[in-house]
């Protein structure tokens, strides 16, 4: 693509300008073809100097996630050790299946720099802008019966939030079943599907999407009362590539806990990161709205809450809002 010969002739040369000219000739394209590749790049977040005579010089170059990065860092022994990186896909849920389809093993790793039509749970979008965040996908093969496939989403955000407290060090805290908040502002969904076949469980397909590098101004004005990041939270840019490793390591010592040990231990921890227990939660369901106050998670991973009366009730899914501490 001349994209990308373009970009390459000026990353050749570090602070140097190359005329308008010179770039048509090398690529063989037109002056106006030119500028158009340059527009092109700077939607992927390039920033150029364009001077009248001396032509373009390239003066940033978005950060990208880079496998080798990766992989210098992790500390696990399946989790992403087969990794693809993207630039931009539809979702990387659907990458994974893809994969899954074709035999891919267990702990393959899908990261996308940018995904188009990103999603969470119950079909919502998920904002997923280029170079910001951490949007990746993850295949699991559990030897657990299908009826307890949605553990594995309360597994993979004790994962993920002792991950980001570790690396960050921000207060980061979990509201049943799969979001992760600091200070009551969303940075973080988890999206597990599981693949069935005969009504045995087939495959699971674990989805993160992370805000990270995210600066207020990126983040759509609609949702800023309610969506936040780690930079913004954290006051620093934050490695994305060391933030992945360190999540990869952390659910591989939950995954093989759970799997010589059951949910116990998982739910215990997870007890210790919620945001919701001890909390007043209003609670809407297919059935309909309910409120009561959560005491705990019973042994499959639903919630127990207590109703005004004195009644406890078992929640196995819905959408839960917080009320004041």
């Amino acid at each position: 693509m001349e994209s990308n010969r373009l970009l390459q002739m000026l990353l050749d040369h570090p602070g140097q300008y190359i005329s308008g000219e010179e770039l048509s000739r090398r690529l063989s394209i037109s002056r106006t073809a030119v500028w158009k590749q340059i527009n092109k790049l700077r939607q992927d977040g390039y920033e150029f100097e364009a001077v009248s005579r001396k032509g373009y010089r390239l003066v940033h170059s978005p950060e990208r996630i880079h496998g080798e990065d990766v992989l210098s860092r992790l500390q696990t022994v399946t989790f992403g050790r087969q990794i693809h990186v993207m630039d931009v896909v539809k979702t990387t849920q659907d990458e994974v299946r893809a994969l899954a389809e074709q035999g891919a093993a267990e702990g393959t790793l899908v990261i996308a720099e940018e995904q188009t039509v990103g999603r969470g749970r119950q079909g919502r979008k998920w904002y997923s802008p280029s170079g910001k965040g951490i949007w990746m996908s993850m295949l699991l093969k559990p030897r657990q019966p299908i009826v307890f496939a949605a553990q594995l989403t309360l597994l993979t955000a004790v994962g993920v939030c002792r991950a980001l407290r570790k690396v960050s060090g921000v207060d980061v805290g979990i509201k049943w079943p799969n979001d992760l908040l600091i200070e009551g502002r969303k940075l973080c969904g988890i999206l597990v599907e599981s693949i069935s076949e005969d009504e045995l469980l087939k495959y699971c397909i674990v989805g993160i999407g992370i805000d990270v590098n995210l600066q207020l101004e990126d983040i759509p004005e609609e949702i800023r009362s309610v969506a936040t990041s780690l930079r913004i939270e954290s006051d620093s840019k934050q490695d994305r590539a060391l933030l992945i490793a360190e999540i990869l390591y952390e659910l591989e010592q939950l995954y093989n806990l759970y799997n010589e040990e059951g949910f116990a231990p998982i739910g215990h921890l997870w007890e210790a990161l919620s945001v919701t227990i001890g909390r007043q939660v209003q609670i809407r369901t297919p059935q309909g709205e309910s409120s009561g106050f959560a005491t705990g998670l019973d042994p499959s991973g639903a919630l127990l809450i207590t109703d005004q009366h004195g009644k406890e009730r078992t929640i196995y899914s819905g959408e839960i809002q917080l009320g004041r501490i």
